[in-house]
């Protein structure tokens, strides 16, 4: 358990850090309605990792078992694809920045937060979580790695528990903190929404080509 663990970290944090949640999140913790909405978001959140780890982990369950000493190709090429789709990714991220002195674009529905209802917010937290593209991307590779590591389903319970926690971890932190002491995170959190906003496409664009590297690397290493 303890590799497969170690296996799906990097995953579990290229979901966790990924802006644009992180900056709902915040918006939302800054309107009229932000103890409602805030913790609706979270929920959505949340269900929308679990659901995408746990429906790869299954699909990548029912594969044919392999010699552990034996190569791997299917989980080869399903890392090497995803690898591949993280690149491409990463490189529209970078095309997308900002340039000197242009304020970074931020997506239209973001206008809208201080209007969004608990059950909006729900739906928004399920859908950036769970259908991302870069997400199912991460997910996949979680699911493969959790699927095909031969774990007894306590087991597979407390990975997926582990990659939830970490991939949700963003924005579970600042919506718990500000339920606690909203006056003293009312600040600091709209200072980090900006900086978020404006280097939202640099950081996605690294973090997808580190993590897509290291997805590649797994790929050959299971040929």
């Amino acid at each position: 358990m303890g590799a497969v663990i170690g296996e799906i970290l990097p995953l579990a944090l290229g979901v966790a850090i990924s802006p644009i949640p992180v900056i709902a999140a915040i918006l939302m913790l800054l309107s009229p309605k932000a103890r409602v909405t805030s913790v609706g978001f979270l929920l959505g959140w949340v269900i929308g990792i679990v659901a995408a780890v746990t429906v790869f982990t299954l699909l990548s369950s029912v594969l044919p078992e392999e010699d552990p000493d034996a190569s791997r190709p299917i989980r080869g090429v399903v890392q090497l694809v995803l690898g591949l789709l993280l690149f491409l990714l990463a490189f529209g991220q970078w095309r997308k920045r900002p340039k000197a002195g242009e304020d970074a674009a931020l997506p239209k529905w973001m206008r809208a937060i201080d209007t969004v209802t608990f059950p909006v917010a729900l739906g928004l937290g399920f859908l950036l979580s769970a259908v991302n593209p870069k997400n199912l991307i991460m997910a996949a590779g979680a699911g493969t790695d959790i699927g095909s590591g031969a774990l007894s389903a306590g087991s597979t319970i407390v990975v997926v528990v582990v990659y939830t926690l970490i991939a949700a971890s963003t924005v579970l932190v600042p919506v718990l903190g500000y339920l606690v002491a909203s006056n003293r995170l009312r600040g600091p959190l709209d200072a980090l929404r900006g900086w978020l906003a404006q280097e939202n496409a640099v950081i996605m664009a690294v973090l997808l080509l580190v993590i897509g590297v290291s997805m590649i690397g797994k790929g050959i290493g299971s040929f």
